[in-house]
């Protein structure tokens, strides 16, 4: 079927990010897989090539295009690859809405030039130990001051991707106890540099997966906060933070759906190469059933991904559509990825083909963003069951 989701701007992007990943991530990528994260200087290049920028206003540095479609590119060829950016996804596609949402003019200006460039990476904390996807749990506060010039934050945080190598984290703390009605209350959004006092990066943690996304624990002990890195209004950012949830829950949506296409890719490939009893893996039926199958439910996937990029990019997505999105895609995702990793035998389950990293980088999806089981609740509400 034919695609209409991309235009001929996308698809000359797409041949430079693929010329790129070939020429800049393919030769280093065991080197960052090996230690974990990739180097502070590759995000440099991501700025320079103008991938920060694209959705960042022409006035602070970008292009100024309003559109996630160059992102499900990205997504489509550094699974096309079997590779990851490192911890710059969180960088576009979970800070930057917030600050273009919420930052002031006089933010803006201090914020996207540097982020546009990558001279400033960003990443945004969330969760905390012990309070997963409840985040009307969290116990991180923010007082302010008894003069009003600053807050003062008190905390820890953890698996947050972009962590350790972050210059701006977006914090979510309590500045306001919740309330007998309405426990969401209290909560608000700061913009933390973190090269204040008493602003700590604990363990990188050791993941299944995504090896070269820099995940780490945070911990901030009376750091101060200038009032002037408030976002939005104080006591509002639950609400901020259900706004943005649609277009993460998009992003792990696409992923998802990239790299269950990019797993057919690789096992066609080995099937077609690999010889088992003097013939190619690929001349049995069972193979040609398995990857026949495997292909029909990518069509699938891919078809509610663009659906879900298009109502993005036109303000529909709701959050029902996009956990509806999440989850399809995303157990699709699960279900393709290991009947191609069975179709490699043994070697699939060696780290050096691709086919056992994306096994490993895949699992994560049913789990960030909301876990599966917190998509069938929003679906089911919005059933009115």
């Amino acid at each position: 079927m034919r695609r209409t989701v991309f235009n001929e701007d996308h698809e000359a992007f797409r041949e430079t990010i693929r010329d790129f990943i070939e020429a800049e991530v393919v030769p280093v990528y065991d080197e960052w897989f090996a230690a974990g994260q990739a180097p502070r200087d590759f995000y440099y290049k991501l700025g320079e090539l103008g991938i920060f920028g694209i959705s960042v206003p022409e006035e602070f540095g970008g292009a100024g295009m309003d559109t996630h479609k160059f992102e499900a590119v990205l997504y489509e060829e550094t699974a096309r690859a079997g590779v990851q950016f490192g911890g710059s996804g969180v960088h576009v596609l979970l800070a930057l809405p917030y600050l273009k949402m919420l930052a002031t003019d006089e933010q803006k200006k201090r914020y996207l030039p540097k982020f546009a460039t990558g001279e400033e990476m960003w990443a945004i904390a969330m969760t905390e130990p012990g309070t997963g996807s409840d985040l009307a749990g969290m116990k991180t506060t923010a007082k302010l001051s008894e003069d009003g010039t600053h807050y003062v934050l008190n905390g820890a945080k953890t698996f947050i991707t972009g962590g350790v190598h972050a210059d701006k984290v977006i914090v979510c703390a309590r500045t306001a106890a919740p309330t007998a009605e309405d426990r969401r209350h209290g909560i608000s959004l700061f913009a933390v540099d973190t090269k204040s006092e008493g602003y700590s990066v604990g363990r990188k943690l050791d993941k299944l997966g995504l090896k070269t996304s820099d995940t780490a624990e945070l911990a901030f002990v009376d750091v101060k906060v200038p009032v002037e890195d408030l976002l939005g209004e104080e006591n509002k950012g639950f609400y901020y933070l259900g706004h943005n949830l649609a277009s993460e829950r998009w992003g792990i949506a696409f992923g998802a759906y990239a790299q269950a296409k990019a797993a057919v890719r690789f096992a066609k490939q080995y099937v077609q190469e690999r010889t088992v009893f003097g013939k190619p893996v690929a001349h049995f039926q069972n193979t040609k059933f398995e990857l026949a199958a495997c292909q029909a439910e990518v069509d699938a996937a891919e078809a509610v991904a663009d659906r879900a990029t298009e109502a993005l990019d036109a303000g529909e997505l709701t959050p029902a559509e996009a956990a509806s999105a999440k989850l399809f895609c995303t157990e699709v995702a699960h279900r393709v990825i290991d009947r191609c990793l069975q179709l490699h035998g043994g070697y699939g389950y060696m780290n050096e083909y691709p086919i056992a990293r994306l096994y490993a980088d895949n699992r994560v999806n049913r789990i960030y963003g909301g876990t599966s089981e917190i998509m069938k609740s929003i679906i089911a509400k919005d059933m009115g069951l």
